[in-house]
């Protein structure tokens, strides 16, 4: 599995699928990471704007030249890209 983003959080799953969920049976996803999806199931029944909330503290601090206002808005624009949260 080639690296690649989670489509509901944004994290970085990395080159093996080892962060990777799983599916209901038991395969792992090839789009959600372990914290946000498991048993074909997401973890939590969270909104775009809350899991945005949770997820600013974790991009400071691998950008820590950015604002938490900054990360919102940069996160704001991304999100809606994702599988997850895609309203097309």
């Amino acid at each position: 599995m080639s690296d690649k983003l989670c489509q509901s959080c944004g994290k970085p799953m990395g080159e093996t699928d080892k962060l990777y969920g799983t599916e209901k049976n038991g395969e792992k996803s090839r789009d959600y990471c372990d914290d946000c999806y498991k048993n074909g199931e997401f973890t939590s029944n969270i909104s775009m704007k809350r899991m945005i909330e949770v997820s600013i503290p974790f991009l400071i601090k691998e950008k820590p030249e950015i604002s938490a206002e900054e990360a919102q808005i940069i996160m704001e624009a991304f999100f809606p890209t994702l599988k997850r949260w895609r309203t097309d």
